[in-house]
């Protein structure tokens, strides 16, 4: 079976040879085909191994990317069928699945746990929404586009941010009470911050804008921890499911929203995706060492960390299209989200690597006990 990867990987090296080839030459019309098969063999090919598994799945958002941005029309219409209206459905499976995998006990972690929340929460809806109105405001960006970069800053934190904890060796069950706390809270806060903060850019229907995140989060959570609750264990086919038709979704939707927004991409593409680097590393570093300054453990540190670096890209870009904007607002969303999950995986699998300080010294008295 590695043998197979190993020949995906040697067939994903000939398609990357064949792109500066023709770039060289000046046939960028034929580059499409070799650029989008490219990263879906490296997408499989990372599949073999157990060190770059983790980044199988951005990398295959790279290849329905670049589909998007060789070939938009066909991700922007089938027919007279938008495809755009997708994505509020989506996001509303995928919002149903992460409350099937809740349970009220994991709103417990607040009285566990009311330091580690609060400041979690402080962090998640200040440093944020600060960091992308200065990012917007710095780097010029059109008034939309401006009004993007605020909209990620300004949602909550999402499951990915879960799953990296898990692989950082962080405090899980941190990070899960604050992906449900922030993101319950997500229907005040969200739109407050934008009206504060978007303002000036564009302007901002608090009230609708908060029926649009209770539609697209609040009610399919609801309906998943029901769900949940009544049929606990009695459908594990959902289980093994919804991860996959979360994925897929996501996928979809940034696909619909890259081709939608392809133009502006083209424009604006390196200057967006350098705030996405700096909008999510200080996420990173403002939020560890926030909670180092008031002295919380090694692993809360680490947790609120990757909550407040990682947002929930598919809430924003479901707001984008309620605000009737997908292809302005919604495109830092959709160039934020895959570098997450990069910047995310590669930070939980170097913190992974490295037990915190804690851990460190109780392993180190029991091998001297021992």
């Amino acid at each position: 079976m590695k043998s197979l990867f190993r020949y995906v990987l040697w067939g994903a090296l000939a398609c990357f040879i064949s792109v500066a080839v023709l770039w060289i030459l000046g046939h960028e019309h034929l580059l499409g085909p070799f650029v989008i098969l490219f990263f879906l063999l490296l997408s499989l090919g990372f599949r073999g191994s157990s060190l770059l598994k983790g980044l199988s799945f951005t990398v295959l958002i790279f290849a329905s990317v670049s589909a998007a941005m060789f070939y938009p029309g066909f991700f922007v219409k089938q027919g007279d069928f938008e495809l755009k209206l997708l994505i509020v459905p989506l996001l509303q499976i995928i919002m149903f699945g992460m409350g099937t995998t809740m349970s009220l006990s994991d709103f417990a972690g607040v009285i566990k746990m009311p330091k580690g929340v609060l400041v979690g929460l402080l962090c998640q809806y200040s440093i944020m929404p600060v960091v992308g109105f200065t990012l917007a405001t710095l780097f010029g960006f059109p008034p939309e586009i401006a009004a993007g970069v605020i909209l990620i800053g300004s949602s909550p934190s999402g499951l990915a941010s879960n799953v990296m904890t898990y692989l950082a060796k962080a405090n899980l069950a941190l990070s899960v009470t604050l992906t449900a706390v922030s993101t319950l809270l997500a229907p005040l806060t969200t739109p407050l911050l934008m009206e504060l903060f978007a303002g000036q850019f564009v302007p901002i229907d608090f009230w609708g804008m908060m029926w649009s995140i209770t539609k697209i989060v609040i009610l399919p959570i609801v309906g998943g921890l029901i769900f949940n609750r009544l049929f606990h264990g009695k459908a594990p086919w959902l289980d093994r499911a919804m991860p996959i038709v979360s994925m897929a979704g996501i996928a979809i939707i940034i696909t619909i929203i890259t081709a939608a927004g392809r133009d502006s991409l083209l424009v604006i593409g390196v200057a967006l995706v350098a705030a996405a680097i700096i909008h999510n590393g200080l996420g990173y570093f403002l939020g560890y060492w926030g909670c180092r300054w008031l002295k919380l453990p090694e692993r809360d540190c680490r947790t609120i960390a990757l909550e407040v670096g990682m947002q929930n890209g598919g809430l924003a870009s479901g707001i984008a299209l309620e605000m009737g904007k997908v292809a302005t607002i919604g495109l830092a969303p959709a160039v934020f989200g895959p570098w997450m999950n990069i910047s995310g995986s590669s930070l939980a699998t170097w913190w992974g690597e490295r037990p915190p300080e804690d851990e460190q010294e109780v392993s180190v008295v029991v091998e001297h006990e021992s």
